[in-house]
C-alpha cells in the first residue's frame, strides 16, 4: 500500500474514491495494527510531504486511538498497549515528538493531538515518563514553532476529562505550570507561542492546586495572567480572561486580594472592549463571580444547619454593583438586529450577567436598574428603549416580592402599551419582560386590572410576527401557570379568556407565514391553557378535542406527502404537538373522553403504523395511550390486541432507548388501569422486561422503572403472579445488594442507587398485595425483604417515596400474615423505630399517614406471644 497515496485519496472529491482510500485505511488498522501506526507516523513527521497529507495522516493517526464510545475507546487503547512492541511505540511516539517542532503549524497541530490521545493510555500507567519534563524543555529552549505545538500538547493532555489520566496528571503540575507561565509572560515575543501557552494555562489550572495554595506560585501566576489581559493581541486577551473566570470558579478564596487589587478595574474596563470576544469573556467574569457567591450562600446555609465549617464569602458582585451593573447596561444598547435567535453577543452577554446580579445581589440592584429604565423607557432611539425593557425584565428573579410588587403593577400598563412599539426587538423584548413578569411576580399581577389587557396585548403580539412567538408564547404560558396554580376550582381567571385564546392560539396555528417554531409554541400555550382553567371550561375542552382529533387523523394521509427531511420534521412536530395537546384534554376530561376513545385510537394507531423508525412521534404517542388507558380502565382493553404489537416493538427496542423506557412506563400504566385483563399479555411483557434488565446496551437508569414495573403486573394479576415469582424475586435480592460504598461521596450514585431501591420497594409491595391469599407462596421471601428494609434503614440516603413504600411493605406484610406467622420479624427494635422516625420526619401528608397505618398493624403483630426458636 502507497501511504502517501491512499491519505490523498481520503481528500479526494470523488466520493468513490474517498470511500474506498478510507476502507483501505480501516482494514490497514484493524489487521496490521503496529505497521499502520508506524507508516502513519513516518508520513505524519517526513517533511517533504505535502501539507495535506501530513495532516491527513495525523488525522488518520488521532482516530486510531480515540472514539466516543467508552468500550470502543477501550478497545483502541488495548491495541496499542498489546499489539505494538516497544521498539515500534519508541518509533511512533519519537516522530510524533520531532514533528511537533515541524515549520507547517497543521503538522505539529497534528501531531500534538496524537501525543495527547497516547498520553490518555500511558500517563496513568505510569508509562512515557519522560514526556512532560521534555516538552517542558521544548517550551524552553525550542523553536517557536516547537515551543507552540509543544504547548497545545500541554493543553490538549489536560482538557482530558479521563479520570485516571486527570489524576495521574497532578504529580506533573510542577511542570505544567512552568512550561505554560513561561510561555505565557509578556516577555515572550511571539504572540503565537503566547496564545497557545495561555490557552494551555485555561486548560491546566485544575491541576494546578498544589501551586495556587502557595502565595509566591499564585502572585505570579496571576501576574501573568493580568498582564496578558492588556496584550495588544486580541486572541491573548481572550485567553487571559478565561483564565481568569476558570480561576474565579476554582480558586475564589484565594481571589480578595486580587480583587481589589487588579480583577475590579480590569474586568470593567474589558467588557467595554471594542473586540467583542474579549467583552464577552469580561462578561462572563461577572456571571461567573455571582454564580459562585450564589452556591456558597446555599453551601453555607447548608454548613449552618449541619455544624459544618462555612467557606468564605467576600461579597465581591455586592461590592462591585455600582461599577459593574452601569456597564451591564450600557452594553444592553449594543443590540444586532440581524442576530439570529441563537446568536450569543455582547447584549445578550450583558443581559444574561444582569439576570445572574440580580439574583446574586438582590434589592441593592433596583435603584440603579430603574433610573436607567425610568431615563430610557420612552426615548426615541429604539436601542435606549428596547435596552430599558430588557434591563427591567432581567431583574424580576433576585429582589425580594414586596419590593418589585409595586414597581410592577405601575410598569406593567407601560410594557403592555410598548407591544405596539414600531420596531418588533422592542415589542419582542416587551413579551418577554411580561413573561419575567408572570414567571417571578405573579402575586403581582391582578386578575380584573391587568389580566385582560395582558392577554389581549400578547394575543395580538401573537399574531403580529413570528418572530415574537416564542416570546409571547412563553410569557402566556408563565400566566397560565399563575392564575390557574389551584388545579381542579369550579373557575379561575383564565376560565372569562379561555374560548377566545382558544380560538387565537388554533388561527396562529394556521397561518400562511407559520413556521414550525411558532405552530409549536402555540400548541404548547394551548395545552398550558387546557392544564391550568378551570372545571366549567370543560365543554370547551370537549369540543376542542373534536378539533385536535380531526387535524390528528388528517397528519395519517400527510404521510405519503413527505419528500424531503424538512417534510419530515414539520410533520413530526405537528404529529407530537396534537399528541400532546390531546394527552391534556384527556388527562382533564378523564372518563367523559370515552366517546372519542375509538377515534383517538384509530388516530394514533395509523401514526404509528405510518411513521419510519427513526420518527420521535412514537414518544408522544405513546404518552397519549398512556394517558388514554389511565382514563378509561379496564375499558381499554378493547384496544389492546391491536396496540401491543407497537408496544412490544417498542420494548424489545434497545437502540432508541428513550422510546424504550416509555414503553416500560406505559406497560405499568396499562397494568394498574385493566387490572386482571392485562393478564394475557403478561407472558410477553415480563420477557422484554427481563430480557431489558440484562441488556448492557439500555442505560442502568431505567431498571428502577422496570423493577417498579414488576409490582404494577403483580398488582394487576394478583394470585397469577406466582408463575414469575422465583425469577423476580431473585432478581430483586440481586439488586438490593447495590450499594453507593463508603467511599467519597458519588453523588450520581447515590441518586441512582436510591431510585432502585424504590423500584425494589414498590416491587415487593405490589407482590406481597398480590400474594395476599396465596402467603405460603410469599413466605420463603419474608427474611430478604425485611434484610432489605433493615438494610434502607440504615442509610442515611433516603427519600420520602423510598419510605412510604417502605412503610407499605411493612404494613401489607402484617396484614397479610394475620395470624402472627412472622410476627417475631416485627420484634427487631429497628421496626418501631424506622415507623416512628418516618412519622415525625412526615407527620403530614401520605407518608404521614402511611406510617400511622404501618404502625397500627405491626402493633397487631407484637400482640402475639414469640414464637419458640
Amino acid at each position: 500500500m502507497n501511504v502517501s497515496e491512499v491519505l490523498a485519496n481520503t481528500l479526494s472529491p470523488d466520493a468513490g474514491i474517498r470511500q474506498n482510500a478510507e476502507q483501505q485505511l480501516g482494514s490497514a488498522a484493524t489487521e496490521h495494527f503496529a505497521e499502520y501506526v508506524r507508516l502513519l507516523s513516518d508520513e505524519l513527521a517526513n517533511e517533504q510531504n505535502q501539507t495535506f497529507i501530513r495532516s491527513a495522516a495525523g488525522l488518520a493517526l488521532k482516530n486510531a486511538f480515540s472514539s466516543r464510545e467508552q468500550t470502543r475507546l477501550q478497545e483502541v487503547q488495548q491495541k496499542w498497549l498489546s499489539q505494538v512492541d516497544a521498539t515500534i511505540k519508541a518509533q511512533v511516539k519519537q516522530n510524533a515528538l520531532t514533528t511537533l517542532g515541524s515549520q507547517t503549524n497543521q503538522a505539529g497541530n497534528a501531531a500534538a493531538q496524537f501525543i495527547a490521545a497516547v498520553a490518555a493510555i500511558e500517563l496513568p500507567r505510569n508509562e512515557w515518563p519522560e514526556l512532560m519534563p521534555q516538552l517542558v524543555r521544548n517550551v524552553g529552549e525550542g523553536t517557536v514553532s516547537l515551543k507552540q505545538s509543544s504547548l497545545t500538547t500541554i493543553g490538549y493532555i489536560c482538557e482530558t476529562d479521563d479520570e485516571e489520566l486527570r489524576s495521574s496528571l497532578n504529580q506533573h503540575s510542577n511542570a505544567i505550570l512552568t512550561a505554560v507561565v513561561q510561555g505565557a509572560r509578556k516577555e515572550e515575543e511571539n504572540a503565537d507561542v503566547r496564545f497557545a501557552a495561555m490557552t494551555a494555562l485555561g486548560d491546566s489550572l485544575e491541576f494546578v492546586k498544589s501551586n495556587f495554595e502557595n502565595e509566591g506560585e499564585r502572585n505570579y501566576i496571576m501576574q501573568v495572567i493580568c498582564e496578558a489581559t492588556q496584550s495588544t493581541d486580541f486572541r491573548i486577551q481572550q485567553a487571559a480572561f478565561g483564565c481568569l473566570n476558570r480561576i474565579m470558579a476554582l480558586y475564589y478564596d484565594k481571589m480578595r486580594f486580587y480583587m481589589e487589587k487588579a480583577l475590579f478595574g480590569l474586568t470593567v474596563v474589558g467588557m467595554k472592549h471594542e473586540e467583542e470576544e474579549v467583552a464577552k469573556l469580561a462578561i462572563e467574569f461577572w456571571c461567573t463571580v455571582c454564580e459562585e457567591e450564589m452556591n456558597i450562600e446555599d453551601d453555607n446555609i447548608t454548613a449552618t444547619e449541619t455544624g459544618m465549617e462555612p467557606r468564605p464569602f467576600f461579597s465581591f458582585a455586592r461590592v462591585a454593583t455600582t461599577e459593574v451593573v452601569p456597564v451591564l447596561l450600557e452594553l444592553l444598547t449594543k443590540q444586532d438586529e440581524d442576530a439570529s435567535d441563537d446568536e450569543y453577543n455582547v447584549s445578550r452577554a450583558a443581559y444574561q450577567c444582569l439576570q445572574l446580579y440580580s439574583q446574586c445581589v438582590g434589592g441593592i440592584i433596583i435603584t440603579p436598574v430603574l433610573a436607567f429604565v425610568e431615563q430610557n423607557l420612552r426615548h426615541e432611539d429604539w436601542r435606549l428603549r428596547d435596552a430599558a425593557v430588557s434591563a427591567f425584565g432581567a431583574i424580576m428573579e433576585g429582589p425580594e416580592l414586596k419590593l418589585l410588587d409595586p414597581l410592577v403593577k405601575q410598569a406593567l400598563p407601560v410594557l403592555v402599551g410598548m407591544m405596539e412599539d414600531k420596531v418588533v426587538i422592542v415589542k419582542d423584548s416587551a413579551a418577554y419582560a411580561l413573561g419575567r413578569i408572570c414567571e417571578n411576580c405573579g402575586p403581582a399581577i391582578d386578575a380584573t386590572m391587568h389580566l385582560p389587557s395582558l392577554i389581549s396585548a400578547l394575543f395580538t403580539g401573537l399574531n403580529d410576527s413570528p418572530k415574537m412567538a416564542s416570546s409571547c408564547c412563553w410569557a402566556l404560558m408563565n400566566l397560565a401557570d399563575r392564575f390557574g396554580l389551584e388545579v381542579g376550582a369550579d373557575t379561575n381567571p383564565l376560565s372569562a379568556h379561555f374560548e377566545s385564546s382558544v380560538r387565537s392560539l388554533l388561527q396562529a396555528t394556521e397561518r400562511p407565514d407559520a413556521d414550525n417554531a411558532l405552530r409549536t409554541a402555540s400548541y404548547e400555550v394551548l395545552n398550558s391553557f387546557v392544564m391550568n382553567v378551570g372545571h366549567d371550561q370543560l365543554a370547551t375542552i370537549a369540543h376542542l378535542s373534536t378539533v385536535i382529533i380531526d387535524r390528528l387523523e388528517k397528519t395519517v394521509s400527510m404521510q405519503n406527502q413527505v419528500v424531503s427531511m424538512d417534510d419530515k420534521n414539520t410533520l413530526e412536530e405537528m404529529q407530537t404537538s396534537l399528541a400532546s395537546v390531546l394527552m391534556s384534554i384527556i388527562q382533564r376530561l378523564d372518563k367523559e373522553i370515552k366517546p372519542q376513545a375509538d377515534r383517538i385510537m384509530q388516530a394514533l394507531l395509523g401514526i404509528l403504523a405510518a411513521s419510519p423508525s427513526s420518527s420521535i412521534v412514537p414518544d408522544a404517542i405513546f404518552g397519549t395511550v398512556g394517558s388514554l388507558a389511565n382514563a378509561l380502565e379496564q375499558d381499554f382493553t378493547v384496544y389492546m390486541d391491536a396496540f401491543t404489537p407497537f408496544l412490544y416493538t417498542a420494548l424489545g427496542n434497545e437502540q432508541e432507548q428513550q422510546l424504550c423506557s416509555l414503553a416500560i412506563g406505559l406497560v405499568s400504566d396499562i397494568a394498574r388501569s385493566i387490572g386482571e385483563q392485562v393478564l394475557p399479555y403478561c407472558d410477553t411483557f415480563m420477557n422484554y422486561l427481563l430480557n431489558n434488565l440484562k441488556s448492557s446496551t439500555l442505560s442502568q437508569t431505567y431498571k428502577p422503572a422496570i423493577l417498579q414495573c414488576f409490582g404494577d403486573i403483580a398488582q394487576a394479576i394478583g394470585g397469577n403472579f406466582e408463575t414469575y415469582l422465583g425469577v423476580v424475586m431473585q432478581v430483586l435480592q440481586q439488586a438490593s445488594t447495590i450499594s453507593a460504598g463508603n467511599t467519597d461521596k458519588n453523588y450520581e450514585m447515590i441518586e441512582y442507587v436510591l431510585s432502585l431501591r424504590e423500584g425494589i420497594m414498590d416491587a415487593y409491595d405490589g407482590i406481597v398485595i398480590a400474594l395476599k391469599d396465596k402467603t405460603q407462596l410469599l413466605a420463603p421471601y419474608v427474611a430478604p425483604i425485611f434484610g432489605f428494609l433493615s438494610v434502607v434503614n440504615m442509610d442515611p440516603d433516603r427519600s420520602e417515596a423510598l419510605m412510604r413504600s417502605a412503610m407499605g411493605v411493612l404494613g401489607d406484610l402484617a396484614e397479610s400474615f394475620p395470624n402472627g406467622e412472622i410476627a417475631d420479624y416485627f420484634r427487631a427494635d429497628w421496626v418501631m423505630g424506622m415507623i416512628k422516625e418516618t412519622r415525625q420526619t412526615y407527620g403530614l401528608g401520605r407518608t404521614g399517614d402511611t406510617a400511622r397505618w404501618a404502625r397500627e398493624q405491626v402493633k397487631r403483630q407484637l400482640s402475639f406471644p414469640p414464637r419458640q426458636q
